[in-house]
């Protein structure tokens, strides 16, 4: 009885730890908007500037992010011992994307594909490894980095294709041709081939790297200054934020609970699946001429939702 209660008391303790580890990482995401929005209402930044630091998050940022990711020296044993986690995140963006094929299709085309994207893309990376590694220490570092692996892919290729309303042959052309996808092949390649370059070289990708999700919420945080904040709580944002924060984390829960999944992997997919809407869908919707308002009010609802969803779900992980 002693034995139990102590076991109660400790797995409470850890329990609460998440609880507010998980609420304070994604309170600080909501900062980084505020941060935008300040920064726009005092007209500190253009219109014209926005569109320019979306050009270099796109184009430099996000690249060394995605080629810094991949500086893991893991061991091909290590890989296969984890592999499973790579069967699961690639069944749950595929899911996800055809989950969002389907229940999105009734709206018009320049709101599909920021709904499409915002259920295919969370904000996992940025938010969710520190969790896992507060959780789990390096052992769940090791199955988050190979979970977030098949997101990448999708995120830089299927992700992609939702902006472009071109021919099949274009459409591939441009995804191949994106430095994202370029940075992502050329980080895989480094990996699996296990090249070493310059420390300097790779201290300094991490650096830059580093700027690009913050910039990205500072960005989406500019966008939502020049709309009504009272439109954020839209029926279209909320649907789209029940969609990432409870749907996909539910179904993912179930699955793996029936599956008999061991803890730190079932909490690791379902706390980076049920991460908010990746700040990315900004970026692409500016980028490529979509509904940047919507896919701000995404973002923003959907981080601001995840201070209470995300906290939830860990008390039953």
């Amino acid at each position: 009885m002693a034995k139990q209660l102590e076991f109660f008391i400790i797995d409470s303790g850890f329990i609460m730890s998440n609880f507010y580890l998980m609420a304070s990482i994604q309170a600080s995401l909501f900062l980084f908007l505020l941060t935008g929005y300040l920064i726009r209402r005092l007209k500190l930044i253009s219109s014209k500037t926005v569109k320019e630091l979306t050009d270099i998050i796109m184009l430099v940022l996000l690249p060394c992010m995605i080629f810094d990711s991949f500086n893991q020296d893991l061991a091909l044993q290590q890989i296969l011992s984890a592999s499973v986690m790579l069967f699961v995140s690639t069944a749950v963006c595929v899911f996800s994307y055809i989950l969002g094929k389907i229940i999105f299709k009734m709206y018009p085309a320049s709101k599909r594909k920021i709904l499409q994207y915002g259920t295919l893309i969370p904000n996992s990376v940025f938010a969710g490894l520190p969790v896992i590694k507060s959780a789990f220490g390096d052992a769940g570092v090791l199955l988050a980095t190979i979970f977030t692996v098949p997101n990448r892919f999708f995120m830089w290729s299927a992700g992609i294709s939702l902006f472009t309303d071109t021919d099949m042959k274009t459409k591939i052309k441009s995804v191949l041709l994106n430095p994202c996808i370029i940075a992502l092949f050329l980080g895989t390649a480094r990996m699996l081939l296990k090249i070493d370059l310059p420390q300097f070289f790779d201290s300094s990708l991490e650096r830059i790297g580093e700027c690009s999700m913050p910039l990205s919420l500072i960005i989406v945080g500019t966008i939502l200054a020049d709309i009504d904040l009272k439109s954020i709580f839209c029926l279209d944002s909320f649907y789209a934020s029940a969609v990432r924060l409870v749907i996909l984390p539910a179904v993912v829960f179930a699955a793996l609970k029936l599956i008999g999944f061991d803890r730190m992997r079932m909490a690791t997919a379902v706390i980076l699946t049920g991460m908010p809407v990746g700040s990315s869908t900004a970026v692409l919707a500016l980028k490529y001429d979509a509904d940047a308002e919507l896919a701000s009010k995404n973002v923003c609802l959907s981080t601001i939702l995840s201070l209470f969803t995300i906290p939830v779900f860990s008390i039953f992980l």
